[in-house]
């Protein structure tokens, strides 16, 4: 059986949750992180010696990264679900990588410093001027996505839902929960986490308990 180190309300790990729900995929999940067993632990550094959670353990494969771990669970048990998921074609592939990629390079790096001020009351997280910058650089991220939800009519990566929209979906619910002031309507996002919310497989991952 996969086997899943992580705790449930990391949002790394609801990226893998969320994916092996779409792929009907059975799991163990072990909790790991704050709160649980350390990542420091001996046994958790010899699968990642980042000491970071998800580890997706599957027989003889070991992994971390979760995207790398989202495409691999497409690609090992998708079947036909995966031509949805992650595309065979390299074109459309490029394009749901592509929005992964940016999920995890631009945009999880623009609201670190607003969602560790504002979420986690991070002591180190509270300069006024710099909330207020990492805000402003979230809601122009956002404000990509929110162009690009525009121009699809539909998802992330194109009419069909993909692996972007779970990546995607679940730092957009993020930036809806993180309590702001300055916060764009975006129409089009709001649509599209409808979309998403309606997912049988994505209702306990973006509900109102989790940021």
């Amino acid at each position: 059986m996969v086997r899943i180190l992580g705790k449930a309300s990391s949002i790394n790990v609801r990226k893998v949750l969320w994916t092996c729900a779409e792929l009907d995929i059975v799991f163990d999940r072990e909790d790991w992180g704050s709160g649980f067993r350390s990542t420091q632990d001996p046994a958790f550094l010899a699968l990642n010696p980042n000491a970071m959670v998800p580890v997706l353990v599957d027989g003889d494969v070991v992994l971390w990264e979760s995207n790398t771990i989202c495409r691999y669970l497409a690609t090992r048990y998708g079947d036909g679900a995966a031509t949805s998921l992650l595309p065979r074609d390299a074109q459309a592939r490029a394009h749901v990588e592509q929005w992964m990629d940016w999920q995890a390079t631009e945009l999880n790096n623009a609201w670190r410093y607003a969602f560790m001020g504002l979420v986690r009351g991070s002591p180190a997280h509270q300069d006024p001027g710099r909330l207020a910058a990492g805000i402003a650089d979230w809601n122009r991220h956002m404000g990509i996505l929110e162009r690009q939800l525009e121009t699809t009519g539909a998802y992330a990566a194109g009419a069909a839902f993909s692996l972007a929209d779970v990546v995607l979906g679940l730092s957009a619910h993020r930036w809806r929960k993180t309590p702001m002031d300055d916060r764009p309507a975006y129409p089009a996002v709001a649509a599209w986490m409808a979309r998403l919310r309606a997912r049988p497989g994505a209702g306990a991952w973006l509900s109102d308990d989790t940021a």
